[in-house]
């Protein structure tokens, strides 16, 4: 995903309120915001199926992107996205100013190898717990991942890999570990599976005869 060349065409939008937004929207553009770093929020708008297109891929929510407006380009990262409840729409996009030397606070996705071919689940019939699939982390721009790999080849049942486990590259840090010892958060686990145990009550063996404890019709 490297390869992807995401720059957005973006308008500078003057009109504000939800009916500009609505007016927007019947245009096939969406209302987006750029904040943050040394200049003023900027209200934007963006061609609606260029960016839904570019939101199929994972690589859009953690990579430097490139907003394209007034002659000028301004790299930015992605901070929120809003969806249509029910349509396949797009309502609203944050993004915050990435600057040169200033470190970005953002979340990476988390992926996980070799899931099918652990130890714990090839060997040993166990289950992945995910516990988190993504973390927080802060960066400089230059060393900003798409993603951090997980590796689970060696995980046994009953074993865990934890956030101090993870494999960091230069300059990653989490933001979680900065709080402190206790916040060395679960990431993935393997467990035993889960056995259903039969029901074995009114369960007659082969062989057993239920006691008769009616009364002989000739005793008196």
């Amino acid at each position: 995903m490297a390869e992807l060349d995401f720059n957005i065409q973006a308008t500078v939008r003057t009109d504000k309120g939800k009916g500009a937004s609505r007016r927007l929207r019947h245009e096939d553009k969406v209302p987006a915001i750029l904040y943050g770093g040394q200049g003023e929020p900027i209200a934007l708008a963006l061609d609606h199926n260029k960016v839904n297109n570019m939101a199929d891929y994972e690589a859009f929510y953690s990579h430097i992107l490139t907003l394209e407006f007034d002659g000028e380009k301004h790299q930015a990262i992605l901070k929120d996205m809003q969806r249509h409840p029910y349509k396949l729409k797009l309502t609203h996009l944050d993004f915050q100013r990435v600057e040169k030397g200033h470190k970005l606070h953002t979340n990476l996705p988390l992926h996980f190898l070799n899931e099918t071919t652990a130890k714990g689940v090839k060997e040993e019939a166990g289950v992945i717990v995910h516990h988190v699939n993504e973390v927080e982390i802060t960066v400089l721009p230059k060393d900003l991942p798409e993603y951090l790999e997980v590796d689970i080849a060696e995980l046994s049942v009953g074993d865990t890999i934890h956030l101090t486990d993870l494999n960091l590259p230069k300059g990653v840090e989490l933001v979680e570990l900065s709080k402190g010892e206790d916040h060395d958060q679960a990431v993935v686990s393997i467990i035993a599976p889960r056995v259903e145990k039969e029901e074995t009550e009114d369960t007659v063996a082969p062989g057993d005869v239920p006691a008769d404890n009616s009364k002989d019709a000739d005793e008196e």
